[in-house]
């Protein structure tokens, strides 16, 4: 079974990143994010989203803050191999 690649848009990757929807299209015409066009709207590829957004440190600290880690608990992931975060 072929699985359907997870696509969202520019205000969706803005909500969940925490991040500028300025900084995103910026990204787009820097050509540092995956998309397809749908009816005259971006929709980014997910994966690629998730790998640029780790690429800067204050990218990283926004979606911590004011994206999707926010609601996640410090990751839960006491062994620092498996770990997001950085060794302190």
């Amino acid at each position: 079974m072929k699985e359907t690649p997870v696509r969202v848009s520019i205000s969706e990757a803005s909500r969940l990143f925490g991040i500028s929807e300025k900084s995103i299209r910026r990204a787009i015409r820097s050509e540092e994010l995956r998309y397809i066009i749908v009816r005259n709207r971006y929709k980014l590829s997910f994966p690629s989203l998730v790998s640029w957004s780790q690429k800067s440190k204050s990218f990283q600290k926004k979606t911590e803050t004011e994206g999707i880690g926010q609601w996640i608990d410090r990751w839960k992931i006491r062994n620092v191999k498996f770990s997001p975060r950085e060794p302190k």
